[in-house]
Order: C-alpha cells, then sequence, then structure tokens
C-alpha cells in the first residue's frame, strides 16, 4: 500500500467533482451541513485557512470493488468510472462545489432546525469583505432559493438579490460564479455599465478582485492520496479514523458497497431479514442483532464449513475478524443465506428455552454469533443438535458462557474455539474452552445489583426456565404471559421495608434478594414486609398451598419468608441459586463453604 500526499488547486478538485473523476463510495452516506456551518467553510476559504486534508483512494484496485455514485449537487447525465474514490473531505468538497461551482442553489439546513432541507445562494459582501474592521463571517450573506432575504414568514423582503441589477445596487458578488473566468469577467463588465464606468466602483472591484477572489482561485488542499493496492480493512480503519463528524463506518457498510459492485443489494436484503426477525413469537430477541453481526456469522459459519470439507484443520482457519469479513465472496453469503436466518431464529427458540423472553433480558446479544452458526451447519449437515444429549450439552456451553461471563469485549477468536468445540465435544472429544474455563465465586452475587451484569440476568433466566409461578395471580410465567404482564425484576424483602430495618444494602439489593414477577404484583407487595403481603396473596384467593408452591417455585424458603426471617432466607436462597448455577453450567461452585463466603454471608453456602 502506497500512499501519498500533494496539494492540489481548489478548482482543480472542483473540476474533479464536475466531470466525475472523483466521485464517493456508495458507502459514504449523504447528509448536508447546516447554513451556519457552510458560511464558516467559506469564511476559512476566502480567509486562506487551511481546512485540512481530503483523502483519495485510487479506484480500479484488484482487491477493492465498490460500487459509487457522484457527489450531491453533480447532474451531468454522462456516466464515467472514477479515477478516485473520496474517503474523506466529502462535506467539505460537496458544500464547495455546490457554493462555488453550481448553478444550483445549495442544498442545506437551518441550526436550529435540522430536520428540514432548505436551499440557499450564497454571497460576499464586497465593501464588508474589504473593509478589516468587519468580522469576514459578517460579510458572508447566504439568500433564499428565490435569492431574496425576508422577515414576517416572508411578506416583508429586506434583501433582493432576484436580478443582476440588485446585485449591483446592493454589491453582492455570487459565489457561485467564482471558477468562471467567463462569468466573473460578464459579471464585472456588467457592473461597471451599470455604475456608468465610474472609478470608484472600478478600484472597488479591482480590489476585492485581488485581495479576495485571487486567493481563492489559488487556494490549495492537501490531499493524501492511497493506491489501488490499499487493503479493505486499511479503507474501513481508515475511514473510522478520520470520519469523526459523521457516522461511524462498519464492515456492513464496506460489504454493501462490494456486493453492490456485483449488482447486490445487502442493505435491502437485511432489511428483508429484520422484518422476517420481528414477525417471530420471539423475533425481539433478534432486535439487537445488526447487519455486522449477521456478516460475522455467516464468515464463522462458511470458515467453518470449509476446514470441515477440507479436513485440514491445521492450515484452514475458523474466523470472523473484521479482516476475514471484508474478504467475504457474495456467492458464499448467497450459499448460506438461508441457512443462517434459519439458524439466528433457532437460536432465538433456543434462548427462549433458557428462560429469556426479551432483547433486554439477554445476557451477552454477541452470543447468538456463534450461536445462529452452530444451529446453521448443524441443520445444513450432521444435525447432531436434534439428539436430546447434544443439546443438553449446547445448554451447558451456553449458561458457561454466561455465568463465567467470559463474553464481554472483543470475542471473535472465542467464536471460532467454541464452534470448533461444541461439534467436537458432541461427538465424543473434549469440552470447549468456554465451558472448562467457566467458574463463579459465591461472593459475585453479592455484587450482581444491577441488570448491567450478564450474570445478573442469567440467574433470572434461570428461574424463569423453570417455569415459576407469579406471586399475586399464582399464574404460570411462560414467554406470553411475561411480556403482557409487563413483568420484571423485583425485591423479595421490599427495599423500603430493608431500608426501615437497616439491612444492609450489599445483601438485600443484590441478585439474591430479586426475582420475576408481574408488574401487578409489584404493585400489590409495595413495601410492606413478606409476611403481611402474603396474607395479601391469601386476599386474592390463592389457597395457602398455592402460595407456597407460588414462593418456592422461586428458590425460595416459605417458612422463613412468612415469618420474614431474612438472613436465614437470604442464606437459603443463595445456596438454591448456586445449586440451579451448578445444573446449568454442569460444574461445582468451589469455596462454598469458604472463609470468604461464611464472613460475607454470615453463614455456610455448601
Amino acid at each position: 500500500m502506497a500512499v501519498e500526499s500533494h496539494d492540489k488547486k481548489l478548482d482543480d478538485l472542483l473540476k474533479m467533482v464536475e466531470e466525475g473523476k472523483a466521485q464517493l463510495p456508495d458507502f459514504q452516506r449523504s447528509w448536508v451541513w447546516d447554513d451556519t456551518k457552510i458560511c464558516k467553510l467559506i469564511e476559512s476559504i476566502t480567509s486562506g485557512f487551511p481546512m485540512g486534508a481530503a483523502m483519495f483512494l485510487a479506484n480500479g484496485g484488484e482487491h477493492i470493488r465498490f460500487k459509487y455514485r457522484k457527489f450531491e449537487g453533480v447532474y451531468s447525465t454522462k456516466e464515467v468510472a472514477p479515477e478516485w474514490l473520496v474517503l474523506d473531505g466529502q462535506q467539505r468538497l460537496t458544500t464547495l462545489y455546490q457554493v462555488l461551482k453550481s448553478k444550483n442553489a445549495t442544498n442545506t439546513r437551518l441550526e436550529t432546525n435540522r430536520d428540514i432541507t432548505i436551499k440557499r445562494y450564497y454571497y460576499l459582501d464586497i465593501r464588508k469583505c474589504l473593509n478589516p474592521e468587519v468580522d469576514r463571517l459578517e460579510a458572508i450573506v447566504s439568500v433564499s432559493e428565490k435569492k431574496q432575504r425576508t422577515t414576517d414568514i416572508g411578506r416583508t423582503v429586506t434583501l433582493d438579490l432576484s436580478t443582476r441589477e440588485k446585485e449591483f445596487e446592493n454589491l453582492m458578488f455570487p459565489l457561485n460564479i467564482t471558477f468562471s473566468h467567463n462569468d466573473t469577467e460578464d459579471w464585472h463588465y456588467d457592473m461597471e455599465d451599470y455604475y456608468k464606468n465610474d472609478k470608484e466602483y472600478r478600484n472597488l472591484f479591482r480590489d476585492f478582485s485581488q485581495q479576495i477572489l485571487r486567493p481563492i482561485l489559488e487556494y490549495n488542499m492537501p490531499v493524501i492520496q492511497l493506491d489501488k493496492d490499499t487493503p479493505k480493512e486499511a479503507v474501513c480503519q481508515i475511514f473510522e479514523n478520520v470520519n469523526t463528524g459523521g457516522v461511524p463506518l462498519t464492515v456492513f457498510e464496506l460489504v454493501t458497497a462490494t456486493f453492490a459492485a456485483d449488482g447486490h443489494e445487502l442493505r435491502k436484503d437485511w432489511e428483508i431479514i429484520r422484518n422476517m426477525f420481528a414477525q417471530k413469537v420471539n423475533g425481539e430477541l433478534l432486535k439487537e442483532i445488526t447487519g455486522a453481526n449477521f456478516l460475522a456469522a455467516m464468515t464463522l459459519l462458511v470458515s467453518y464449513y470449509k476446514r470441515v470439507v477440507s479436513g485440514d484443520d491445521e492450515r484452514v482457519a475458523v474466523t470472523c475478524k473484521k479482516r476475514d469479513i471484508l474478504k467475504f465472496e457474495l456467492q458464499d453469503y448467497l450459499k448460506y443465506h438461508d441457512a443462517l436466518v434459519k439458524g439466528f431464529c433457532d437460536a432465538a427458540d433456543f434462548l427462549v428455552h433458557q428462560g429469556i423472553f426479551r432483547s433486554r433480558d439477554l445476557p451477552y446479544s454477541s452470543q447468538l454469533i456463534p450461536l445462529a452458526a452452530i444451529f446453521a451447519y448443524d441443520n445444513e449437515s450432521k444435525r447432531m443438535l436434534h439428539l436430546g444429549c447434544n443439546q443438553s450439552l449446547l445448554s451447558r456451553w451456553y449458561w458457561c458462557g454466561v455465568m463465567g461471563e467470559l463474553y464481554g469485549g472483543a470475542n471473535e477468536a472465542r467464536f471460532a474455539t467454541d464452534i470448533i468445540g461444541i461439534f467436537r465435544w458432541m461427538e465424543g472429544g473434549e469440552m470447549p474452552e468456554t465451558v472448562y474455563r467457566s467458574s463463579i465465586q459465591p461472593t459475585r452475587l453479592l455484587t450482581m445489583q444491577t441488570r448491567n451484569s450478564a450474570a445478573y440476568k442469567g440467574i433470572m433466566a434461570l428461574i424463569l426456565q423453570d417455569s415459576p409461578l407469579d406471586f399475586m395471580t399464582g399464574h404460570r410465567m411462560d414467554i406470553a404471559s411475561y411480556i403482557d404482564e409487563d413483568a420484571d425484576i423485583h425485591h423479595i424483602f421490599p427495599q423500603t421495608y430493608c431500608e426501615r430495618k437497616n439491612l444492609p444494602r450489599i445483601k438485600w439489593n443484590s441478585v439474591i434478594n430479586k426475582t420475576p414477577i408481574y408488574a401487578s404484583s409489584n404493585r400489590s407487595i409495595g413495601g410492606h414486609a413478606p409476611s403481611i403481603y402474603i396474607g395479601t396473596m391469601a386476599n386474592k384467593g390463592l389457597m395457602q398451598v398455592q402460595i407456597q408452591e407460588a414462593i418456592e417455585s422461586h428458590k425460595i424458603n416459605y417458612a422463613h419468608l412468612v415469618s420474614d426471617d431474612f438472613n436465614a432466607y437470604f442464606i437459603d436462597r443463595a445456596k438454591q441459586l448456586l445449586d440451579r448455577i451448578e445444573i446449568a453450567t454442569g460444574k461445582s461452585v468451589s469455596g462454598r463453604d469458604s472463609e470468604e463466603t461464611i464472613r460475607e454471608f454470615g453463614g455456610s453456602l455448601g
């Protein structure tokens, strides 16, 4: 990859834009500067201030094929292949082309209301430009598409530049003729005729031309040029580094542009997939999945397929790193598209069976990437997951990742080792790395205070997986009732009660003292002691045996709750939660009767 830097005349750059020699890669998103920002850019140009470098990528490289499009405001019907694609400088060059070159009004927005697009022409106030006491920004005039300024909702015209004579009268130079020598010359001669060759006005324009127009004509802009051998991942990284004012470029945008060059509209395809997910009963679980996530799962799936087909475990890498996603080929995408869509749907079904019903309750959305790839591969080939024992292994892997909190941060390497490890495990091999590395300390339960923790969400899901009963209604909490009744996580010993009794916050606000119940049930509980709200449950028509069943379905000792014995209840529930974690992960929790555990909990959890 070779990088060169040159100073180029602004006039030459705008000619390249106009002629289509410089165009935009399709991943560049259109957005418009507001009027104030445009005026400030004009201020910089007319004052000779630097405005930063532009970055161009040579088009036509063997490794990079992007769909391209013309700059906004360039209306030539002639289709030409660009010599350069602009990675950085889009907004500055778009703005300057429309302001200084185009005969059409500039598309912009008001600074105070950026939702509405307006059209503006820009002028320089000749007298103000030449007055050293006047700030240059004050000399820049923006007028409507009708070339007027108005007040009273358009009823009163305060400045009218709608004819050339009125431009002369107000001594306003139209910026969109700046780089046209003939137009500027005609404007100058017509102005002299308008003022009947008055020496004052002739000298005025001469000074304006020398002091203001000439520096614009001679203005240079630094341009960094990347050659055709620049790898796609470098383009992505460069764009992310320079595009601080816009929308960050993702691998999805780059792959979209690459596929577009082959006639496939990836963005439209992804919208169809998202709509398909949304229509599923459990589709809410998939709403956080992005196009980039889908491509990562696809790359993982395809690379695993190629590894299996080749039979070469050493030379064929399983991967979904950015650089590998960017090398992804359209033919592979089309081949495995349907399988992966089904893989994500199967993954959502799997999560529901794990007690996870909503996206906000999902411990790690990233874990869906290998999970979807696993289901996709299995459906297309071995169908090993249709064996009950293998479903159990998959569940163990999933819960080891959650309870071991192993899926935070960058996970591309873990995705690869997990899909390899899962199928090897199902064939009688060693357990995956995520399973044998997973561990949890009993005292971790005390530090799970909010739903920000993946393990916290995991424990709530394990309670829901066992189909608990709502406290007040006694109804089974399945996915339909959980969502319909707006269920959420609430304190078992209510916060108000705990604060009144001066119980330690680290205990009563931990996951040990929380459980999922209906919103209406939580309102009935209020801040009352458990013994009191248990009485309320009876008043709602539940029999004592039903009340006990409902409470115990949440891993709670009924006798401790009805007697308001917080300490005994707390120790017992911690034990029950650890027991449930051990069942889910298939691994023992060490340190249940350690000195630290006894000190922090006030008793052994063994």
